[in-house]
C-alpha cells in the first residue's frame, strides 16, 4: 500500500488536462481547505474530489466492493475512508464551498469523461 499514491492520481491528471483543455484555470490540492479537494475553483468556491471507487466505497460500482478475505481489517479501513469523506465534505460546506465528487469509474470513458466535465461547467454556471 505505500505506492498508493494521494494526489496526482490517474483519474485526476485526466480530469485537470480535460478541464484545462477547456480554458478552465483551477487550484490543485489546497491544504488550507478540508480534505484537501483534488481540483478547486475558488472564485466559484467550488471543491471537485476525484475518488477512487475501492478505496472510497463508490455505491453500486463492481470496484467499490470490499474484499473477500481479511475482513477484520478492510472493513473497518474503508468504512473510516468513508466516514473521514462525509466529514470533511460537510466541513467544506460549512465554509461556504460546494462540493461535487467524481468517481474513478467515471473518468474511463471519454463518454464519462466529457460528462464530468459538463457537470463541473454546469456547476460553474457555464
Amino acid at each position: 500500500m505505500a505506492k498508493i499514491k494521494g494526489r496526482d492520481t490517474k483519474p485526476e491528471l485526466r480530469l485537470r488536462s480535460a478541464l484545462h483543455r477547456m480554458g478552465l484555470r483551477f487550484r490543485v490540492c489546497r491544504k488550507d481547505l478540508p480534505g484537501k479537494p483534488d481540483v478547486v475553483f475558488p472564485r466559484h468556491r467550488l471543491a471537485v474530489q476525484v475518488r477512487g471507487c475501492f478505496w472510497h466505497q463508490h455505491e453500486g460500482c463492481t470496484a467499490g466492493r470490499l474484499p473477500r478475505s481479511n475482513l477484520d481489517y478492510w472493513r473497518p479501513k474503508l468504512e473510516g475512508n468513508v466516514r473521514r469523506d462525509a466529514e470533511k465534505d460537510e466541513a467544506l460546506r460549512a465554509l461556504g464551498w460546494r462540493v461535487l465528487v467524481v468517481w474513478e469509474c467515471e473518468l474511463k470513458t471519454d463518454e464519462g469523461l466529457a460528462e464530468t466535465v459538463q457537470r463541473v461547467l454546469d456547476a460553474l454556471g457555464r
